[in-house]
């Protein structure tokens, strides 16, 4: 297999060649084309000594007195050889040629060559990111079949902090693995997943909620999708873009969560628990907004605990993972609530860390099943995703796996 790793001027331009070496890590043959602009930040060079192919850097070969016909049209035959087109990363300004079909560099006119499937992760400012011309580009392309790998939020190069940070290297290579068809292994799976907090009101103006931001949970329905699986995802309120999922829920309390949940459950070969639901609501909400004159006490009681429900309800051979935020006596919490509310798995976050978990890009933790424990170092919440996918894949395995007995 051969894809066009199409390379863009931007300041993570270097990152590409770490995509190249994933690609070939997994036996696929790996053509650099690059732009001017992306010549100013990598030499070509690079990535002829990584990939041991011809590096495209210009439409004519100019400077070559051997120069023929061959090499002025070398952009079909390249768009005729190859499975797929990456970009990464891809700039505003080559969105838009591609958006607009300007065949204005090699790159471009390969685009408008190529009948392969095309992948693209932009890499700029946050504001060029937002800016509508920007955003009606993406529009255009991703209804012409174009798969976009959105960037990742953080500090980027231009001091500015938002949207615009090229996603994980791993996550772009999932991505087009998933489009061309070499990582299948959640098909025919059905993959349900709550995301978010739960706001449980007080009054009219007023509830109990949590710091969860429904990152975690958004980026496993996403992995989840690149892997061939139907997913359906049920939300908290997040300040998040829908992902293309098979079915979206959106709910605000614990009983509306658990209400969607458990409709779809029976229906689901795989749950995957992220939510942080509310462990109490109330006792009672005011029909009015509660004046502040005075204090102000609230008798609370336990919400459902729809885990554990799924877990005495499941039928044979559904997969169910939940996920533990604790801040002490970590590891022996989580496996405590593995057992008590019947999980294959549950995903300890120790929330007691500075900088990761709630709100954060990052996350880190352990994936804990009945007979190991497998310790994931910090990373973006995105690759986090991937391997907690990576243990439900081994889990499935391992139910399809006879028991070989004496």
């Amino acid at each position: 297999m051969k894809i066009a790793l199409g390379v863009t001027g931007g300041i993570a331009a270097y990152k590409a060649a770490e995509i190249a070496r994933r690609l070939q890590d997994r036996g696929i043959r790996v053509q650099v084309v690059m732009t001017s602009a992306a010549q100013e930040f990598v030499r070509p060079l690079t990535f002829a000594a990584l990939t041991g192919e011809k590096v495209i850097t210009e439409m004519f070969s100019q400077r070559d007195s051997n120069s023929t016909l061959d090499s002025s049209v070398e952009h079909i035959g390249v768009a005729q050889s190859i499975d797929a087109l990456l970009v990464a990363p891809v700039t505003a300004a080559t969105l838009a040629r591609f958006a607009h079909g300007l065949a204005e560099d090699f790159l471009s006119t390969l685009y408008l060559a190529t009948t392969a499937p095309v992948v693209v992760a932009p890499a700029m400012n946050v504001n060029m990111w937002r800016h509508a011309a920007t955003q009606a580009n993406l529009q255009i392309l991703r209804a012409r079949g174009v798969t976009i790998v959105e960037p990742d939020e953080g500090y980027l190069a231009c001091g500015m902090t938002g949207e615009g940070r090229l996603a994980d290297t791993q996550v772009i290579v999932e991505a087009l693995l998933a489009r061309i068809g070499q990582r299948e292994e959640l098909k025919g799976e059905h993959v349900l997943i709550s995301a978010g907090p739960t706001y449980e009101p007080i009054d009219p103006v007023r509830f109990l909620g949590n710091r969860s931001s429904g990152k975690m949970g958004y980026a496993i329905a996403e992995a989840a999708l690149r892997r061939g699986a139907r997913v359906t995802l049920v939300s908290g309120p997040t300040a998040l873009a829908a992902p293309a999922v098979e079915e979206f829920v959106q709910v605000e309390s614990s009983a509306e969560m658990r209400e969607a949940m458990l409709a779809r459950f029976g229906r689901a070969s795989i749950t995957i628990m992220t939510a942080a639901v509310s462990d109490f609501v109330p006792a009672e909400v005011s029909g009015q907004k509660i004046k502040r004159d005075g204090g102000l006490n609230l008798e609370l009681r336990p919400t459902a605990d729809i885990l554990a429900e799924m877990g005495a309800n499941r039928a044979p051979g559904q997969l169910l993972v939940g996920f533990a935020a604790e801040t002490e006596n970590a590891v022996e919490n989580a496996r405590k609530k593995l057992e008590r509310k019947h999980l294959d798995a549950i995903v300890l976050n120790d929330v007691s860390q500075p900088g990761i978990g709630f709100g954060s890009q990052r996350n880190a933790g352990v994936i804990i099943t009945a007979d190991e424990a497998t310790e994931i170092a910090e990373m973006s919440k995105s690759e986090m995703a991937g391997r907690i996918l990576d243990a439900v894949v081994k889990l499935r395995a391992r139910q399809k796996t006879p028991k070989v007995t004496a």
